[in-house]
């Protein structure tokens, strides 16, 4: 008959099992190996060790449960000794009182930290090492000893054929993508379409960059689909499990959009009732794009600059530095290098962010991907209006292949959402695209590009009766965007 404690060591190695046939991505797979080893334990702080994920000479855990992070950086608030010893020896440690504990007492970590308990045991594949579990304690110390230290030499041989599984996982996957990105050489990206020389060199270049980390900048009019190619490099890269975050910089004044990228401290000015982490933060380990960072007033533009360099930054109201592993993209519809010129974007920023350029062109310049996009959205928007509509008429179709299309593919995806809906038969006319009427606006007098954007917005506006959520919707903005617009232009409700 087995004892309680030999219970709870089964039913870990259980637990662990269950996990690996999961199949869970390598990260996920590691928080609950060190979940399972603190809640047998009854550890208080535990963290995992992994050599494949650190860089070369870090000693800085890849998993941790109530530990600071900040304190990685300051080797005495963890017990750095007890871990560099199991390296240095092979052997695992176990020790129930490290303040008398001759191995240990004095240490740095141990008297900061008062710590009474700890186990770290190397986790083996055979004769190589792959990394170390370490459990520690303050006041919980009934299961360390011996008993749970020979258990937790198993649990890390059952550590290290669960990593190895997920190496195997994981590198089929890859093998999985690569193979899917070799079948699918015309439209590598299913979110972009086209099959023009301009679009396909957008492709490549998109492509190379996918894997790397280095800084992105995405160029181009508005409607081109600078924010697609942002999210294609994201989620086809190496960041794809972490979140990709944007932020329309043109929205916000300049202290909202400073606490809506860096976070702010409770009391740092009225109503901030508490702490609240910036998008930057929430876009650790993955992607923001900074979208229309020509739109940033001079003082953010040094802060986003000190970040880009030291990869930390400070909250609003707050002294403490943090750091973050966020990849930076920025996007903008205007001539960066002519703003720099007349002072009004830093010129060492520019060369920060400008490390590749990805120069969307503009849909008048692919025109030889009209009839495909034409295509794509009526598929789209029949399906979504429950509507019989089946095909351009040759008019129809001639006349998108004639318009100038300022508005780029947005415009075009707007006009071919309204034929769909306007369209009492199952063949789209001319006139169900409205757009001479968009020509008249567009081109009868010169115009810039905000005042085009403004006529269309409420021509849109207009044809929705007024109403703002529905056209925000069939511009393909977000509500907040067209709240701005609006609020901006003087338009009241």
């Amino acid at each position: 008959m087995t004892s309680p404690r030999q219970d709870d060591f089964f039913n870990a190695l259980l637990k662990i099992s269950e996990a690996l046939l999961e199949g869970s991505a390598t990260r996920l797979l590691l928080e609950r190996i060190l979940d399972i080893a603190m809640e047998v334990t009854e550890a208080e702080r535990g963290f995992l060790f992994i050599k494949s994920l650190q860089r070369e000479n870090d000693i800085v855990p890849s998993i941790y449960r109530n530990f600071d992070p900040r304190h990685f950086v300051e080797k005495e608030r963890y017990s750095i000794g007890v871990l560099e010893q199991v390296m240095q020896t092979g052997e695992p440690v176990v020790t129930i009182n490290a303040e008398e504990d001759d191995r240990f007492k004095g240490r740095e970590s141990v008297v900061i930290n008062k710590l009474t308990s700890i186990i770290c045991v190397p986790i083996r594949k055979q004769k190589s090492v792959l990394g170390y579990i370490y459990l520690d304690s303050q006041e919980r110390r009934a299961h360390f000893n011996l008993e749970t230290l020979h258990f937790m030499r198993v649990f890390a041989n059952q550590t290290a054929i669960a990593l190895e599984a997920a190496d195997f996982v994981n590198r089929l996957a890859l093998e999985n993508e690569a193979l899917k990105a070799q079948s699918d050489v015309t439209s590598p990206f299913e979110e972009i379409i086209g099959e023009s020389p301009e679009i396909q060199t957008i492709f490549r270049l998109t492509q190379r960059v996918m894997e790397t980390d280095i800084p992105v900048l995405i160029l181009g009019e508005s409607g081109t689909g600078k924010e697609l190619i942002a999210r294609a490099i994201h989620y086809r890269g190496a960041r794809k499990h972490k979140p990709f975050i944007a932020q329309f910089c043109g929205a916000l004044a300049d202290n909202l959009l400073e606490s809506e990228l860096f976070g702010y401290k409770k009391g740092a000015f009225t109503g901030a009732s508490k702490d609240k982490p910036g998008l930057l933060e929430a876009a650790d380990g993955g992607t923001f794009l900074l979208d229309e960072i020509a739109d940033v007033s001079l003082e953010i533009q040094t802060k986003l600059l000190r970040f880009l360099q030291e990869g930390e930054f400070r909250r609003v109201g707050d002294t403490q530095m943090r750091t973050v592993d966020t990849r930076i993209i920025a996007a903008t519809n205007k001539d960066l290098k002519q703003l720099v010129k007349e002072g009004q974007f830093r010129e060492d920023l520019y060369y920060r962010l400008n490390v590749v350029t990805i120069k969307m062109p503009a849909l008048r310049e692919r025109s030889g991907d009209l009839p495909i996009l034409a295509e794509h959205f009526l598929i789209k928007y029949r399906e979504k209006y429950h509507r019989n509509v089946e095909k351009f008429s040759r008019e129809a179709m001639a006349a998108i292949l004639h318009h100038d299309w300022p508005g780029n593919v947005r415009e075009l995806q707007n006009a071919i959402q309204r034929a769909v809906t306007l369209c009492p038969g199952n063949i789209i006319e001319p006139e169900h695209l409205a757009l001479g009427r968009g020509e008249a606006s567009f081109t009868a007098e010169p115009v810039t590009m905000a005042e085009m954007e403004r006529r269309f917005v409420l021509e849109t506006l207009s044809e929705m009766g007024g109403n703002r959520t529905k056209t925000a919707e069939r511009l393909g903005v977000s509500l907040r965007w067209l709240q701005y617009r609006l609020k901006e232009w003087h338009v009241e409700d």
